[in-house]
């Protein structure tokens, strides 16, 4: 087998690599330093669409991460990119929160219930039957259905939220349409990132929790993967995926010297 290339720009998730329930993970503050020391391109993703990019880097400030905005990457603004490359200037009825309707409103999309080109789901904690009931309809006329990410459930301190890919199972039940999700696990997010920050996959890393969305997006992408344990993915639950990271490592601290 081929060696791979020197790591020369790096991906992380956030939730649950970096923060876990609103404090950053040992290693975390000492990993974004050194990357942003060595200058190294890297970006911050999360598929959590109801923040932008600004909010997020307000949030991670005040837990003493300082992770510029432009490093930072999330599924509303993958959605935007890709949007923007389909149907430039189109029309959207959306299901969300600031995070998409501002990426939506950056590339110049007008939102609307009218005859809309998409319907757009992202996150929110604030779902009403009046506004699934719409896009049902919309769906039903003609509108192309986009999803931010299928994530079944979000955390909260109370535990496991219903999040978009659960309220996207309900609108598919009732019009039979599947939509396309443009965050991960479709390696889409991935690659949009890496244009993003002048990035190519074979000297590129992704750092995540979870097997099922990060690693599986980071392999999609050709980059090598690092699986840490802080989060979603247990150890043992490593080996009832059928394949697996480039490396498992038990925190972000351990990949600090790798930078």
């Amino acid at each position: 087998m081929a060696e791979r290339k020197p790591i020369e720009s790096w991906l992380t998730d956030m939730d649950g690599v970096l923060i876990h329930e609103g404090v950053p993970i040992p290693g975390a503050d000492a990993f974004i330093t050194k990357l942003r020391d060595t200058g190294k391109p890297f970006l911050v993703l999360t598929n959590n669409s109801i923040y932008t990019a600004r909010d997020l880097h307000a949030r991670l400030a005040r837990m003493g991460l300082n992770v510029p905005v432009e490093n930072i990457w999330t599924s509303a603004l993958a959605t935007a990119k890709f949007l923007d490359d389909q149907r430039p200037g189109g029309t959207a009825y959306v299901i969300g929160e600031a995070g998409l309707t501002t990426a939506l409103h950056d590339i110049g999309y007008v939102l609307t219930d009218h005859d809309p080109d998409y319907v757009v789901l992202g996150e929110t904690r604030t779902y009403s039957f009046e506004a699934m009931t719409k896009a049902v309809r919309l769906i039903n006329a003609g509108a192309r259905f986009i999803c931010t990410n299928p994530d079944e459930t979000g955390p909260s301190l109370e535990g496991p939220l219903p999040a978009t890919g659960s309220v996207a199972a309900l609108i598919t039940k009732a019009t039979g349409k599947e939509p396309y999700f443009a965050g991960k696990p479709n390696p889409l997010m991935m690659r949009t990132g890496l244009n993003a920050i002048g990035a190519h996959s074979e000297t590129s890393a992704m750092i995540g929790d979870r097997m099922d969305t990060d690693i599986l997006a980071g392999l999609e992408a050709g980059m090598q993967t690092f699986l840490v344990l802080t989060g979603l993915t247990t150890q043992a639950e490593i080996d009832r995926f059928p394949y697996r990271p480039s490396k498992i490592v038990k925190s972000i601290a351990d990949l600090v010297d790798r930078v």
